[in-house]
C-alpha cells in the first residue's frame, strides 16, 4: 500500500470516529434533555374545600357553554403525572347517554373526576360502592348526579315500556321518582328526570360512608341537570 492509500484509509478512519462521537453526544444530550423535562410528581388535586370544588366544577361548564374552553390536563406530561396516583377533585353519578362526557361538559382533563356512568345515572349498590371508594379513599371532594333533559330511560319508565334483559332493572330504580312526580305541574318528561336527580342523590346520602364524610364537613352532595341543547348543568340539590 503506498504513502496516497495509508493517507485515505486513515482520513476515512477519523471520519467514522467524529461520526460516531456526534451521534452519540447527541443521544446522550437528547437523553438529559428529556430527563429534565420530566414532570414533577403529581400534587394533590384534592386540597381544597367542597365548596371550592364544586367551583372549579361549574366554572368549567361555564367555559363549555361560553365555547371558552381550556381542555386543561390533557397533555402528555398530566398522563405521566397521574399514571402511579390519581387525587381526583371531583365525583360524577352519569348517565351512561353518549352525548355528555363529563370530562367534556366541565371542561377537565386526566385525573380530575372520577366517574360512573350508568343509563338513568341510577344509584345501584355497585356504583355506590365505587363512589365510596372515590370519596373516602381518593379524596374527591363533590359528588354530582347528573341527569339530563329528554332521558330515555326516564322516558320508558313514564310510558311503562316493556323491555327485554336487564334493562328493565334500571326503570325499576327509576320509578319512585317517576311516582313522586306525576302531580307536578309542567312537563311530565322533566319533572320525572329532575325527580329522578334528586332521588339518586338521596340514595348516594344515605350511604354511612358518604353520609359521614358529609357530616364531617368533607363532601359535598348535590344533583345537576344538563341540558342537552345549551350545554349548561343547573344545579337541583345540595347536601
Amino acid at each position: 500500500m503506498n504513502q496516497n492509500d495509508r493517507q485515505v484509509n486513515l482520513s476515512r478512519r477519523n471520519s467514522l470516529k467524529f461520526v460516531a462521537g456526534a451521534i452519540g453526544t447527541g443521544m446522550l444530550a437528547a437523553r438529559l434533555g428529556a430527563d429534565a423535562a420530566a414532570p414533577a410528581p403529581a400534587v394533590a388535586q384534592n386540597d381544597m374545600t367542597p365548596d371550592a370544588a364544586l367551583q372549579k366544577l361549574m366554572d368549567g361548564n361555564k367555559r363549555f357553554v361560553d365555547r371558552k374552553r381550556q381542555g386543561p390536563n390533557q397533555d402528555l406530561p398530566r398522563l405521566v403525572e397521574v399514571a402511579k396516583s390519581q387525587k381526583p377533585f371531583a365525583a360524577i353519578l352519569g348517565c351512561a347517554d353518549s352525548r355528555f362526557p363529563s370530562e367534556i361538559i366541565f371542561d377537565q382533563g386526566l385525573g380530575d373526576l372520577f366517574v360512573c356512568r350508568v343509563a338513568g345515572n341510577v344509584a345501584t349498590p355497585e356504583e355506590i360502592g365505587s363512589l365510596e371508594y372515590g370519596t373516602l379513599v381518593l379524596g374527591a371532594k363533590v359528588l354530582v348526579v347528573i341527569g339530563h333533559k329528554r332521558c330515555g330511560a326516564v322516558d320508558a319508565t313514564l310510558k311503562g315500556a316493556q323491555v327485554p334483559g336487564q334493562i328493565g332493572s334500571l326503570l325499576e330504580a327509576i320509578k319512585p321518582a317517576v311516582e313522586s312526580s306525576k302531580d307536578q305541574p309542567g312537563d311530565r318528561l322533566e319533572n320525572a328526570c329532575k325527580a329522578n336527580i334528586v332521588l339518586q342523590a338521596k340514595r348516594l346520602k344515605a350511604s354511612p360512608v358518604i353520609s359521614k364524610l358529609i357530616q364531617e364537613n368533607k363532601l359535598k352532595v348535590l344533583g345537576g341537570y344538563y341540558d342537552l341543547d345549551t350545554g349548561a348543568v343547573n344545579i337541583l340539590v345540595e347536601s
